[in-house]
């Protein structure tokens, strides 16, 4: 019942005009950016940290998980539309959604997608609701070395789930450790690696580096890429947006059973939605009762891939609010945002930050309902959105980084250092080093350093105290299990040679 009342009065605040209008905002720029190839959600929440310096923490968190809910539902349209896939998630959607707009069924695959989302979505955020409040009191027993362990675990799980390679993922993450080290020591209060300069002894700001290496980045590495040489052709919007009685009676269980795979394995810290939204579709495969059309256009393969995507979304906001771990590009960056506001994820965010995390949750429930609204009517004016330059797009989100970030803090040496880190950005986009664990690590590296100060002044100097202790040492053996178990399994699975 205590959740059930903080839910309501979560709704209380969500449901005010300001907050609403925030939340509408969201679900409509998140639904663009989802529709735009190349653009995704990471990238325009960083691209909109600059306004946590004007902008109230309860509104910007509301916008962004509308960005966030909103980029999952649009991604579909360029799917199915388009065959070109926003973000990796919505492959799965694209392989069945794009043979139904050849064959003349546009309408039909957008409606399943957008209804799966919502049905998916709102069943993601009741598990959410009512499941998170349980984590947070089991996490309420951390310490020091807890904390710690858990940070470890944090950083390694984000190491080698955000990237192809786990050796380039923590080459990323010791460089986010080593520059989260910039700035004054705590401790000793002694200027560490500032190289003289004044504006380094706070440290390096966050959202400088998020925005350089997840917008200024991205768009010079797309720049690069030359996607306009690469656009497909633009499916036109053919039939009916109904679905007919057969097609409601083909998609519902696939709906259902999507969001039963996507939010649990999206709150896992190798989750995502990657792996649930493939399950959803090799799951649909074998239990329809048309698998011939598969391959072809088998719209049941757009709604249970498509609902997994949604469910799997709400799954990663768990890992996050709850524990501070983030499993997606999107969460470090919202990490960022929290950190931006000084606000410290992980358990004790619910009993700190209450009335944010309740009004985030239920803006959630009110988001899927606008996203509804707002896809099935929009579809055309989405349509045509595809037809935008790509340098436009490209010279636009440069032009904002750069006005985003001098504007927050009228800094030229800002300025500066967002470029450097959108030069490293691109370098790592270049060569296939994700770019998230570097962001979780300059933010973690402060936090972990003083909590592994705390537990060993603690402990009398005693390290034995991260393994000794129960909690602590099932997280640091759960760390390690994430390390070894992934090159175990691919030693194992190599063919061994005659």
């Amino acid at each position: 019942m205590e959740a059930f009342d903080a839910l309501m009065g979560g709704f209380a605040i969500a449901l005010q005009p300001t907050t609403l209008m925030w939340g509408f905002v969201g679900c409509f720029v998140g639904t663009l950016v989802g529709v735009l190839p190349g653009i995704g959600p990471a990238l325009t929440i960083a691209l909109l940290l600059p306004l946590t310096y004007h902008v109230p923490a309860t509104s910007m968190f509301v916008m962004f998980a509308g960005i966030y809910y909103g980029a999952a539902y649009g991604g579909s349209t360029t799917s199915i539309l388009l065959n070109t896939p926003g973000e990796s998630a919505a492959v799965v959607t694209a392989l069945e959604g794009n043979k139904m707009a050849r064959r003349g069924r546009a309408g039909q695959a957008l409606a399943t997608a957008a209804i799966g989302s919502f049905v998916a979505g709102t069943i993601g955020t009741l598990a959410l609701t009512f499941v998170a409040p349980w984590v947070v009191e089991a996490a309420l027993a951390f310490g020091p070395a807890e904390y710690f362990s858990l940070m470890v675990l944090s950083v390694v799980a984000v190491s080698a789930v955000l990237g192809n390679s786990m050796l380039r993922g923590l080459v990323a993450l010791s460089l986010g450790l080593l520059l989260g080290m910039v700035g004054v020591d705590l401790q000793t209060g002694q200027p560490r690696f500032t190289f003289g300069r004044p504006e380094l002894l706070d440290g390096i700001e966050v959202t400088v580096a998020a925005v350089g290496l997840f917008a200024v980045g991205e768009a010079l590495y797309l720049a690069w890429q030359g996607r306009e040489s690469k656009a497909g052709e633009v499916m036109k919007l053919s039939g009916s947006l109904w679905m007919s009685k057969q097609d409601w009676a083909r998609s519902w269980k696939p709906w259902f059973r999507g969001a039963f795979f996507g939010f649990p394995i999206g709150a896992m810290p190798a989750g995502g939605a990657e792996l649930p939204t493939l399950l959803s579709y090799y799951t649909e495969k074998k239990l329809s009762k048309h698998p011939e059309e598969f391959g072809h256009g088998a719209i049941e393969g757009v709604a249970g891939p498509e609902a997994a995507n949604n469910a799997a979304a709400a799954g990663v906001l768990m890992p996050l609010l709850t524990l501070g771990i983030p499993t997606s590009a999107t969460a470090a960056i919202m990490l960022s945002a929290f950190e931006g506001y000084g606000i410290q994820t992980g358990p004790q965010l619910f009993s700190q930050q209450g009335s944010l995390v309740w009004t985030l949750i239920a803006s959630l429930y009110i988001g899927n309902v606008i996203l509804l609204v707002l896809n099935l009517p929009l579809v055309s004016l989405w349509v045509k959105l595809l037809k935008i330059p790509p340098p436009w797009l490209y010279a636009g989100i440069i032009v904002i980084s750069t006005a985003g970030v001098y504007g927050a803090g009228n800094s030229v040496f800002n300025v500066g250092l967002l470029f450097v880190f959108g030069l490293l950005g691109y370098t790592m986009r270049r060569f296939d080093f994700p770019a998230a664990p570097l962001i979780v690590g300059l933010i973690l590296a402060p936090l972990g350093e003083q909590s592994m100060r705390q537990a060993l002044t603690i402990s009398q100097g005693d390290w034995s105290t991260f393994f000794t202790r129960p909690l602590s040492g099932s997280l640091m053996l759960v760390a390690v299990l994430l390390l070894v178990v992934p090159t175990l399994w691919r030693q194992f699975r190599r063919p061994q040679r005659p």
